[in-house]
Parts: structure tokens; C-alpha cells; sequence
């Protein structure tokens, strides 16, 4: 079996690359994994090197928007799972043009491919962000498209097109639309990591707005664990939400941070709130639940300390990134 994982370098698909390459997900047991990946800044080789020296993995730098690299990395591939994206709201409020080049013209171009190629599954990670805002309650999968951002707009849009390329062309994709991520690899611009290395260094911290705005927090493992079910058992065409089930506002999240790294409420910076700031996420999971069998199994507390101790033992993998990006 080969498996092509796109954006393989970056958070969550390196960790999905790691898990399926140290016996996690036993149908991937003696599966090739193929990585395509840009290298655009969020994107680092050096998150697979616990895995370099498998014999199953191949590594490929490359971009999705390039048929005929699409072409290339396709040729024999049986399952694709589909990580590649830009992803940061802010960056994406500064400029959008990117945000469109890569989450649509770059999965479409991949959606093609597979289609040429006779792959067998295709699951697309996408985002609770394409609902928009809920107030009270939880989205179920059949709630309309809403997004508030250029990121979320780009997000819903390729959603669609992989709807689209299963009901036109008959391809078995599979959509997944996560809640906020967290743990160990993440680029430092996301707020967990951004928070913690600040702190660690002795820094404040920018609080968006009133701090209220909420949130529900998923580990990195439950997505992953949560995607391949999805990639096992999940059905042609239909859409899985996978959440985590803590819901915390920003100032919530801050405080525990805060609590984390021995840090006071001096160190809480107020900022102006981002254009368009979505109030609170909150994804229903009954049907990846009811269907797959899942349910999260990092507790937050937990997945939080070991995230912070994480970045207080690698200053070596974070420091750089900032360094690079503030420049």
C-alpha cells in the first residue's frame, strides 16, 4: 500500500506521518509513505526527523499547485490524505492571494490527480472555520457554509470541490473538518505556541480584544487518530467533524497558559481584536462517534502540560522558526 501525505512536513501531517510510520494506525502497518511538501515557512524537514531513516518513507519537496509534480507523486498511490493548506487567519486578513492559490487551485490540482491516477481514497482535513460563528449549540456536518475569513473562504471552497469531484466523477473522498489544534511541532504563529514561547522567554503575551471568544481545543493525536478512521471506515462522500470537547475563551486559555509556565497576569498584553473575529467554534461529533467509533483520548490538561514541557525542551526546533519569521 502507498500513501501520499500532502504537507507532510508541517503539524499535523508530520505528526500523522510519524504515527503511521511507528505501528499507530495498524492498517498502515507495512505502507510506503510518501510526503509532498512545499517547504513554505510553516513546513519543516526537521519535524520527520524521528522518522528519517525509514525505509518506507519518501520525501518529496514540492507544490500541489504543479500538475505535473501532482502527476509525478500520484503513480501508484492507493490513499491520499490531505493536509496541505496556508492556515493563519491573520496572515490570510493581510493577503489572500495566497490563501486561494494553495487551499483551492491546490486541491484541485491533487483531486485531478487522483482521479487520474485510480487512487482509492482521498480524505480532505479541512476546518470547523467554513461553519463560521455559533453562539450556543454545535454544528452538525450537514450545516450550511458560512466562513468569515479569506483562510475559512479558501478552506469551504476546497471543501466543495472535493464534494463536487465524488458526486460529478465518483471519487471516494472523505471530508474532515477539525476544531482547533495543539501539541508538540506547531508553528510557533498559532496561539498555544506563540504563548508559551513568549513566556519562555520572558515576554508578554497579545490578547485579542475582550478575550472572550471561544474555542474547542483537539490534541494533534485525537485529529490524527480521528482522520485515519476516517481514512479506514469512512463513507464515500460524506463529511466528519472531529473535535476535542474543551471549549475555553481566549482569556481562559491564557490563564492556564500563564498557570503552566509560573507566569502572572502582568505578562497579558490587550491588542485590538482581529477583523472578523468569529465569537466561538463548537463542532458536534456525534456522527464520527456514532459511525467510527471515535472519541478523544488526550485529557486537555494533560495534552496541555506535555505541550508546554515540549517547547521548554526544545527551544532548539523553536527559536529559529522565530527568529526567521520576525525578520
Amino acid at each position: 500500500m502507498r500513501v501520499l501525505v500532502t504537507g507532510g512536513a508541517g503539524f499535523i501531517g508530520s505528526h500523522y506521518v510519524r504515527q503511521a510510520l511507528t505501528g499507530a494506525y495498524p492498517s498502515l502497518a507495512d505502507a510506503e509513505v510518501v510526503v509532498l511538501d512545499k517547504l513554505t515557512y510553516a513546513g519543516n524537514e526537521a519535524n520527520l526527523d524521528p522518522v528519517a531513516d525509514s525505509p518506507r518513507l519518501r520525501f518529496v519537496r514540492g507544490d500541489i499547485c504543479d500538475p505535473g509534480a501532482v502527476t509525478e507523486v500520484m503513480s501508484g498511490v492507493d490513499l491520499v490524505v490531505h493536509f496541505a493548506a496556508e492556515s493563519h487567519v491573520d496572515r490570510s486578513i493581510a493577503g489572500s492571494a495566497d490563501f486561494v492559490l494553495t487551499n483551492v487551485l491546490g486541491t484541485q490540482t491533487l483531486l485531478q490527480g487522483a482521479l487520474d491516477a485510480g487512487v482509492s481514497k482521498f480524505v480532505h482535513v479541512s476546518t470547523d472555520e467554513v461553519y463560521g460563528s455559533i453562539d450556543e449549540g454545535a454544528w452538525p456536518e450537514d450545516h450550511p457554509l458560512l466562513p468569515n475569513s479569506p483562510y475559512s473562504a479558501s478552506k469551504a471552497s476546497s471543501d466543495l470541490l472535493a464534494r463536487s469531484f465524488h458526486r460529478t466523477y465518483g471519487l471516494n473522498v472523505c471530508i474532515t473538518r477539525c476544531s482547533n489544534n495543539y501539541g508538540p511541532y506547531q508553528f510557533p504563529e498559532k496561539v498555544i505556541p506563540l504563548f508559551v514561547t513568549n513566556l519562555l522567554d520572558g515576554k508578554k503575551v497579545p490578547l485579542y480584544g475582550d478575550g472572550l471568544n471561544v474555542r474547542d481545543w483537539l490534541h494533534v493525536d485525537d485529529h490524527c487518530h480521528g482522520i485515519h478512521l476516517v481514512a479506514d471506515g469512512g463513507r464515500p462522500g460524506e463529511v466528519y467533524n472531529i473535535g476535542g470537547g474543551t471549549e475555553l475563551s481566549n482569556r481562559e486559555l491564557t490563564s492556564r497558559l500563564l498557570a503552566a509556565v509560573g507566569a502572572g497576569e502582568e505578562m497579558i498584553e490587550p491588542v485590538e481584536d482581529r477583523k472578523g473575529h468569529d465569537r466561538r467554534y463548537s463542532v458536534d461529533i456525534t456522527k464520527i462517534s456514532r459511525e467510527l467509533g471515535y472519541r478523544p483520548r488526550v485529557g486537555f490538561d494533560e495534552g496541555l502540560a506535555d505541550t508546554v514541557s515540549w517547547y521548554r525542551d526544545n527551544r532548539g526546533w523553536w527559536e529559529p522558526l522565530k527568529k526567521r519569521d520576525a525578520h
